[in-house]
């Protein structure tokens, strides 16, 4: 196979540059034991971005954390740093051994092996490799290993998870800025930290407005369908390979995408190609994609048309009281417009709305107009509510659904 990889680093502690597999270290990133720990990466600008020095493996991906792809991607580079080549050679072959499609870590052991040989100034050393390929492979270490320094929200939510309602055991919150797909369980409509997962997006970045730009939306939408792999054969045939072991729909566009005049369709989860573990950073059409070994665990957490998906760039965490603060403030406003229903008065009822409010083809002067010819007649309305479930939009701090 290719050999692609990422550019060359220059390490700023000199007793680091001496010798050959500490130069491929420097290459990929800086592993600095003397300064804690701390993990810095280089972006495509070629700038150092320094991550959190506190590093714990523990959380990531539940239960299987110690053994899945980051931490040992880790533990070899570690052994790079440490000057004991043969010993991140055998790390790495545990990487290949458990997931023997992993292209970026059958890049890092031809990295190690030529090592031997000759100097290595870059990550993906072999001769003749597609540049692209190469700086695809380069930005899902960078995206893996920072996932390995993410604190892990034990403490905090997501403040787009406002109330689960009973029947959604479950939420999907997918972090575009962090590759990450994070899982949240509902304790009594609360939502609790359970795990997180590496996952690619669209080519061309994110805010998807239109068919075919290969980009992926934010919002808040749902799991509408389960295509399990036998059926995606039956429909697409051989181009079903894509998507490898399944797919979950979700609700793109939604009704505020419909009225930011946003189109297109078909927006998935779904799984990766068989013949690969994992596709870089941004490498779908605009679906959210996982290693076929995550959808399958993904898949179990989620219910058509129940299970919320939450898609933004970069997650706004809130501490469990500031959460609770939240749904309280909107249940309250939430309270107030039912009790004005019943009241019968009509205009108390009719100032929750605001001005650019419509419903169907009615906008707000055509709906108060109805509300008070309605109301007229009624002696008496009675409104209750529940299975409610509300979301904070993401970017946005004066919507939800």
């Amino acid at each position: 196979m290719a050999h692609p990889a990422g550019k060359g680093r220059r390490l700023k502690l000199d007793t680091l540059l001496g010798s050959r597999p500490l130069r491929y270290a420097a290459a990929t990133l800086i592993l600095a034991s003397a300064c804690g720990g701390a993990l810095v990466v280089s972006s495509r600008s070629g700038q150092a971005v320094s991550a959190l020095p506190a590093l714990s493996v523990q959380g990531i991906n539940g239960n299987h954390s110690a053994g899945g792809p980051e931490a040992l991607i880790f533990r070899t580079l570690n052994e790079v740093s440490n000057k004991r080549l043969d010993v991140s050679i055998s790390e790495i072959d545990k990487v290949i051994d458990t997931y023997p499609n992993f292209r970026l870590a059958h890049l890092i052991k031809g990295d190690l092996l030529l090592a031997h040989a000759r100097p290595l100034t870059t990550v993906g050393n072999a001769p003749g490799a597609p540049s692209d390929r190469l700086e695809d492979l380069r930005d899902e270490a960078r995206a893996r290993l920072a996932r390995i320094q993410q604190q892990r929200p034990v403490d905090l939510v997501p403040r787009y998870l406002v109330q689960m309602q009973p029947g959604q055991r479950y939420a999907l919150v997918v972090d575009t800025a962090k590759s990450t797909l994070f899982v949240f369980e509902n304790h009594g409509g609360e939502a609790r930290y359970v795990a997180d997962y590496y996952i690619t997006i669209g080519k061309n970045g994110i805010d998807k407005f239109k068919e075919g730009d290969k980009k992926t939306p934010l919002g808040v939408y749902h799991v509408t369908g389960s295509i399990p792999r036998d059926k995606l054969y039956a429909t697409y045939g051989k181009a079903s390979e894509l998507y490898g072991i399944g797919a979950l729909p979700i609700s793109y566009p939604n009704e505020w995408d419909r009225r930011q005049g946003r189109e297109g369709n078909g927006i998935w989860l779904h799984g990766v190609p068989f013949d690969t573990y994992s596709r870089p950073p941004r490498a779908s059409d605009g679906c959210v994609a996982l290693t076929n070994e995550d959808f399958e665990v993904i898949a179990k957490y989620a219910k058509v048309g129940v299970t919320p998906v939450i898609i933004t760039h970069g997650v706004e965490w809130a501490s469990a009281d500031a959460a609770k603060a939240l749904r309280a403030d909107i249940a309250q406003s939430i309270e107030n417009w039912r009790r004005d229903w019943e009241s019968l008065d009509t205009g108390k009822y009719l100032a929750h709305y605001a001005a650019g409010f419509y419903a169907g083809k009615a906008d707000l002067a055509q709906w108060s107009e109805q509300k008070h010819k309605v109301n007229a007649g009624k002696a008496w309305i009675k409104l209750k509510l529940d299975q409610v479930s509300v979301f904070s939009y993401p970017g946005r701090d004066d919507l939800v659904v």
